[in-house]
């Protein structure tokens, strides 16, 4: 029996999954570390990201190799939208701006909608079924460490009109394994996807800075307290 195009995707993606997983950001915000600052920026990001791809998946969404995965209550827009509305305020449409990473992440989505529409699927997997698994846990995540409460920050992880996202996942699998394409097509499309997972990795890196900047400052206040409890026992004890 052949390997299913979901199979494929999932096992051709492994190690860039890994890597991703190994950003300092990302490692940073699954331990439980994630600066305010930086994660709307993320947000922002990813604002910019999917406004990408929900464009195309439109455009493309009676082309046969995207017409299977077409599900608009995935559409990420409308949620960070909120979340942009919380993190920047009314005016967050004029305070966004797309990083450099991201920019090249958008641009090439784009090209791939345009010309090659069937590597479009990489690109909904990456982000879209990575969004569903994990979604839950990073949602917890955020709301512990930024003290965020009654959903203010995290609509991004609520798929409201999905109700039971163990079963949209198997049958947005079988959708996959539906679209008629050829192992060289497969091949192509695992190809795309590691490309993802690269994009959404320099747009990751590029957050280090702030995880540093998190570091050197809790390092320094650190310094700043051991000092002030050395001058108080020395004056305790003169």
């Amino acid at each position: 029996m052949s390997i299913t195009l979901a199979e494929q995707l999932r096992e051709g993606t492994t190690k860039s999954h890994s890597m991703a997983e190994n950003v300092s950001f990302v490692k940073s915000f699954l331990g439980g570390v994630v600066d305010k600052k930086a994660y709307r920026q993320l947000v922002a990001n990813l604002y910019f990201v999917y406004i990408a791809i929900e464009e195309q998946m439109l455009f493309n969404k009676d082309c046969e190799l995207i017409k299977p995965i077409y599900f608009p209550e995935l559409n990420r827009k409308s949620s960070l939208e909120t979340d942009l509305l919380y993190y920047y305020g009314s005016n967050w449409e004029n305070e966004i701006i797309a990083s450099e990473a991201t920019q090249i992440y958008v641009k090439r989505i784009h090209e791939v909608g345009i010309n090659q529409p069937e590597l479009l699927v990489a690109h909904a997997y990456t982000r879209y079924m990575g969004d569903l698994s994990g979604g839950q846990i990073l949602k917890k995540i955020a709301q512990s460490a930024m003290n965020l409460s009654n959903g203010n920050g995290t609509a991004f992880y609520d798929f409201e009109e999905i109700t039971d996202d163990s079963k949209f996942k198997n049958h947005y699998r079988s959708q996959l394994n539906s679209i008629p394409v050829n192992q060289e097509q497969i091949s192509d499309i695992i190809a795309e996807a590691n490309i993802a997972f690269t994009l959404n990795m320099k747009m990751f890196q590029e957050l280090n800075s702030n995880f540093i900047k998190i570091m050197l400052m809790l390092l320094v206040n650190a310094i700043g307290n051991l000092k002030i409890n050395t001058n108080l026992f020395k004056k305790k004890t003169l």
